[in-house]
Order: structure tokens, then sequence, then C-alpha cells
């Protein structure tokens, strides 16, 4: 076995296709998950390669939860309300059809923390592909709270996701579950969500989305946000963040975000991400600017 490889674990029965990072002493593999946020390590001994990932049982499931997700996100909402169409056509003297193009939409913009670069790369094509404007920076989750400090006045964000690698430390007490300190690194998340909930206390103005894979959930609504992992401790998917913040900037700023439909809509579901009640971002304004320059989805490395 060698770095890059695809793995799988034996005595876990497979259930997480993972890429080699590194090896130790040619004896310990440290494993990424491609398709969850989840960093393990593992004897070689107990590791399978993986020729044809698309034939394991776990990237099929996967495969079939992410379509759902895609389509989910894909579905057109219209544009404007019955109402507005109706007003502006009788005081235009236009047709509904030509007083609904004079409106234009202004999704909410994203600020986007990752401690892992492949998973920043993958959620950037998303809000490119699903044209919500981004700026992104991976940097590990220790930096990120005096990140958020320095960024958040600068770009001045209507959603901050915070995310990266988490979990639950393996020598630990049952009973020590509630403790944040049994965690890898959710301590920075509550640290970095603190920081944005000084910056901007509403939690309507800004929109906090933090938690990687069995993140401490509570202590994640606890510091200020809006939308944590994780429930069940479970592990997410790598998009899972980035599908609650897509939803709140699609999410007109009069309506409050669907939190069933946004929840069960994500791959990891209800023991993945959970939430309290959060009014979208997406405005509205009249007449459509004659030129307007759509906001690019960027990333950067810290």
């Amino acid at each position: 076995m060698k770095q890059g490889d695809l793995v799988v674990r034996k005595s876990y029965g497979g259930d997480v296709l993972f890429r080699i990072e590194s090896l130790r002493d040619n004896q310990l593999a440290v494993l990424k998950g491609t398709d969850y946020r989840l960093l393990a390590d593992s004897p070689l001994l107990d590791l399978a390669v993986v020729n044809d990932p698309d034939s394991t049982h776990a990237s099929q499931q996967v495969r079939i939860k992410v379509k759902e997700t895609m389509r989910r996100m894909k579905e057109k909402r219209p544009p404007i309300g019955e109402e507005d169409r109706l007003r502006l056509a009788s005081q235009t003297g236009q047709t509904q059809s030509n007083a609904n193009h004079l409106f234009y939409e202004m999704p909410g913009k994203v600020l986007h923390l990752d401690g892992d670069s492949n998973y920043l790369r993958k959620s950037m094509q998303l809000y490119s592909q699903m044209r919500v404007p981004a700026h992104g920076v991976h940097v590990h989750e220790a930096q990120m709270p005096e990140l958020l400090y320095r960024l958040l006045p600068e770009l001045k964000p209507d959603i901050v996701v915070i995310t990266g690698h988490d979990g639950v430390l393996k020598n630990r007490r049952p009973e020590d579950l509630g403790s944040i300190s049994s965690y890898k690194n959710s301590q920075n998340f509550v640290n970095a969500v603190r920081v944005a909930r000084d910056y901007e206390k509403n939690r309507d103005s800004l929109v906090v989305i933090a938690g990687a894979c069995q993140s401490h959930y509570e202590a994640l609504l606890q510091a200020g946000s809006n939308f944590a992992s994780s429930p069940g401790r479970i592990l997410i998917h790598a998009l899972d963040p980035v599908y609650i913040a897509i939803k709140a900037s699609a999410t007109p700023i009069r309506e409050t975000i669907d939190l069933p439909d946004v929840i069960q809509g994500t791959i990891s579901g209800i023991e993945g991400i959970g939430g309290i009640e959060t009014i979208g971002r997406l405005r509205k304004g009249l007449p459509k600017p004659k030129w307007v320059k759509t906001p690019a989805a960027v990333s950067t490395v810290i």
C-alpha cells in the first residue's frame, strides 16, 4: 500500500471509503474520508485496497444520497411572488411576464472556512454551480477564530460556514461525551462561532453553520450557531454544510428556512445536522440593473 491508495477498513465492514494520506513506519496509515469529513488512522493489516470505488456499497449509498440532494438544490422556486407581479404589471401597464423580468435577485454571500483543502475545492465548485457568491479559505481549525476576526468586517458576509475535521476522541469514558474536551476540534469551532457572534449578535443578520463529523452539536448551538453538527455524533457528508448554506442564501429574507425540509435534504439527515428557525438571506430588487457583475466563488489558502 502507498500514499494515495483508496482503501476501506476490514474491522468496520468497509463502511467508509478512505484515501491514504500518509504512512507511519510502514505499519500505520493516516486516512482521510473521500465522502465524509473523517480523519482516522489504522493498521495496514486492517486495510483493503479498493480498485473500483464505484463498486463498493458505501460509495453506492453515498452516490444515491448525493443525487437526491443535488436534485433538491436545483429545484427552481418561482423567483417573484404572484402578488408582486400583478401589482407591478398594473402599475406599469406591462404583462405579468415582462413585469417579472424587471426584478432581480441578490443571494446571500457566503464566507466558508474549511480545514480540508480537498473538501473546500468541492464546496467552491458547488457554490459556483449553484450561482451562490462565496469566498472560501483553507485554514487549520485552530486558526479559524483569529481569521474570522479579520475577515468578517472586511468581507461582510451574510452566511458563515465553519467546518473541517472533528471527531470524538478514542480514549475517553462514555460519560465524557458531553465534555467538549472529548472532541478533536469542537472547541476550535466553538471559539470561531463566538467570534462571529461578537461581530454580529443577530442570528438572522449573520447565519452561522458550524461543525464537522461527530462535533459537539449542543456546544455549537449555545455558542451562537444557527445550524450545527452532529446531533447523533455521526459522520456527516463533506457537502452537508454547503447544502445548508446554499439553502440559506436562496431563501427569501421574508421567509424562514424550512427546517424539516433543509435538514432532511442533507445527505446525513437529522442525526447529522440540526438547527433553529432562521430567516433566509435572499433579497429581490427592482428594476434590474443594466450592468450586473455576478460575484464569483473564490478560494484561498492560509
